[in-house]
């Protein structure tokens, strides 16, 4: 059987910072198919939700991985939470090896600094910059195929080979 890992914000679980989430009728399409498996790589680092908002400082999420940039809390505390970001990716990848037989893609929500996939906001402003974040840069390292939330026509795609 085919797997989709999925942000699972975007199946309509409240797990983003602010105790919302980002439903797409097309992930819970995936999930309604028996496809989908939804992970929140933060909840999955030990964050709790809600959590203060935050963003990569000093490149994007292949700079975490190598050490070269930090994740920090943007509620004025600047709370460090590299480790949690980078522990839910590690995690993440676990599970995305456990199903790599079957894991045909990766669907993560754009402009998280988790899960975006070609856009995360700037440390300095709301604007947003090119780059992934630190889960969507270690599992694209490990050669697994990752679309992003953004990506409707893709996601259409999978949804017709998948059946």
């Amino acid at each position: 059987m085919k797997r989709v890992i999925v942000s699972a914000c975007l199946l309509g679980i409240n797990c983003k910072y602010n105790g919302g989430n980002n439903r797409d009728p097309l992930v819970v399409e995936l999930f309604k198919r028996g496809v989908a498996v939804p992970l929140c790589p933060e909840q999955l680092g030990g964050l709790p939700t809600p959590r203060p908002p935050a963003k990569i400082t000093g490149g994007d999420g292949f700079a975490v991985i190598q050490g070269k940039a930090r994740v920090k809390t943007v509620d004025g505390s600047d709370l460090d939470v590299t480790e949690n970001f980078l522990k839910g990716a590690y995690e993440t990848l676990f599970v995305a090896e456990l199903l790599s037989d079957s894991c045909v893609a990766c669907v993560l929500k754009e402009k998280s600094p988790s899960c975006g996939v070609k856009r995360i906001y700037r440390f300095e402003s709301d604007d947003l910059k090119e780059g992934m974040g630190v889960t969507a840069a270690l599992l694209h390292s490990k050669g697994f195929k990752i679309l992003s939330s953004d990506d409707r026509e893709e996601i259409e795609k999978l949804l017709e080979e998948i059946g």
